[in-house]
């Protein structure tokens, strides 16, 4: 095993043993992918709970959902499996605080795919993971990397504060960018990202802008125009993707909306209904065509594989930065820079972590 794994079991086979009651803290599709999840381990919840704003007697999962102060007045002494996402600060304090008072775990499931992050599946890609440490830039990257692993492993929070660092470190440091960038947001939601980089760059020179949900694209055509970008912006109506293809949709999540494909959650009763519609794929390679990028940033929700297949012109020839997000599947941490490194060998990469829990919000950066 890697020497800096300092875990020796990862957080289900923890559960499966500890020998205390084990509570659910948190409804929605993150719980549901967490209970799945525990099923299969044949763990069984003693309880659910929910913030004491949310507590409110609903049933979840045949679950009735309880306040934490509820549960702390029958039992002295359980663990707390944390099955939601939150970035807020408000909220991480109030998590950081409960986990004073109790063995607290925030199991690390995938938004896409089927892969679970477990000691089996980090001896599987020991050797992936050491080629892409040695390909890390500087120390910070390679503290992430050790830091993210060992997190998703254990569920542990104490590696994700250890390794959180502030967006304007990547930006300032690694990403430097200029007025004068060609930039291709791929899941470009409603124009936040193109607005975060015209906050660092001050200007642009050109935008091409993917996203996929028709209520969402309205939204990012006009946060172009209110930015003053319509002369300068190609927005197109489809998910980034190796190639031109009719592709289904599930635009049920939000900003979580993503292609559909099999993933962890499979006919459970209790998931969130999910909204399927067809949409068109396309690359950035055809979209750009022979109009240079100088900057791409990619969120595409675990069609990061297919959608940097779609960039390989434009990588090879043009050499863009890159910040690709590395978090929805269990091997995007050493598959996304492997894919690029096959691409182009000459790029600089790290990573960064952003506050959030679980590990949402690691990025790869290449220069």
């Amino acid at each position: 095993m890697l020497d800096w794994i300092l875990e020796t079991q990862d957080v289900w086979h923890r559960l499966q043993n500890c020998g205390k009651p084990v509570v659910v803290y948190g409804m929605g599709d993150g719980a549901v992918k967490i209970l799945q999840v525990m099923k299969q381990y044949g763990i069984v919840p003693a309880a659910m709970f929910a913030s004491d704003d949310f507590a409110r007697g609903n049933i979840f999962m045949g679950y009735k959902m309880e306040k934490l102060a509820d549960i702390e007045q029958r039992c002295d002494d359980f663990v707390i499996v944390m099955a939601f996402a939150i970035r807020d600060l408000p909220t991480m304090e109030r998590i950081y605080s409960i986990a004073q008072r109790h063995e607290f775990l925030a199991p690390d499931v995938p938004v896409a795919g089927v892969n679970l992050f477990t000691m089996d599946f980090v001896r599987e890609h020991e050797a992936q993971f050491r080629e892409v440490e040695e390909m890390l830039a500087d120390e910070q990257s390679k503290k992430v990397l050790h830091d993210i692993v060992n997190f998703k492993l254990s569920g542990k929070l104490e590696y994700l504060s250890d390794c959180t660092t502030d967006t304007d470190e990547a930006y300032r440091n690694i990403l430097r960018p200029g007025a004068q960038e060609s930039f291709a947001d791929l899941g470009a939601y409603r124009g936040d990202t193109i607005a975060e980089l015209l906050h660092y760059a001050g200007d642009c020179k050109r935008v091409f802008a993917f996203e996929p949900d028709e209520k969402t694209y309205r939204k990012l055509c006009a946060a172009v125009e209110q930015m003053g970008l319509a002369d300068k912006a190609t927005c197109v109506q489809m998910a980034a993707y190796s190639h031109h293809e009719l592709l289904e949709f599930d635009s049920r999540a939000g900003r979580q909306s993503a292609l559909r494909e099999q993933s962890l959650v499979t006919g459970v009763q209790g998931a969130a209904k999910t909204k399927i519609k067809q949409v068109w794929g396309q690359s950035l390679d055809n979209v750009a065509g022979e109009e240079p990028v100088t900057f791409i940033n990619m969120d595409v929700e675990g069609a990061e594989k297919k959608a940097l297949e779609g960039c390989q012109k434009v990588i090879q020839r043009d050499r863009p930065k890159l910040l690709i997000a590395a978090y929805h599947r269990s091997e995007d941490l050493f598959a996304i820079p492997l894919q690029i490194k096959a691409m182009r060998a000459d790029y600089r990469f790290y990573l960064r972590h952003y506050q959030y829990i679980p590990a949402w919000d690691t990025n790869l950066y290449c220069v």
